[in-house]
């Protein structure tokens, strides 16, 4: 059975940090992504990371502050988040695609297949 369990999330003070940690099981993935989810709002694409790690992509509203990475020995990939705002305030959810996805693709929520149940993230102002 294939699974992805979100941890880390919290409540931090702006200007403060927190990393997310996703552990997979039940099989690997090519590719994870990150998304948040704020109330009242649909879920957008935050950042996503290939196989070898070598590559990342993130959303222009999170580039140069948070940053994605993966250790494929345990199965997992993190999202490091620095200078957090208030706006960055959100359920953040883990996902993986069943096949690998061509560089363009990893912003489309639709195109993941699992999804991890989420972490809620508050930053206070």
């Amino acid at each position: 059975q294939v699974q992805l369990v979100e941890s880390g999330g919290g409540l931090v003070q702006a200007g403060g940090s927190l990393r997310l940690s996703c552990a997979a099981s039940g099989r690997t993935f090519s590719s994870f992504g990150w998304f948040r989810q704020a109330p009242g709002k649909e879920r957008e694409f935050v950042a996503a990371i290939t196989r070898s790690g070598d590559s990342t992509y993130y959303s222009d509203s999170v580039k140069g502050r948070f940053t994605i990475s993966r250790d494929n020995a345990k199965n997992t990939v993190y999202l490091q988040m620095n200078s957090l705002k208030s706006e960055d305030t959100a359920v953040y959810y883990c996902a993986a695609p069943r096949f690998s996805l061509a560089v363009p693709n990893l912003r489309l929520r639709s195109l993941y297949d699992y999804w991890g149940q989420g972490t809620q993230v508050t930053v206070s102002s």
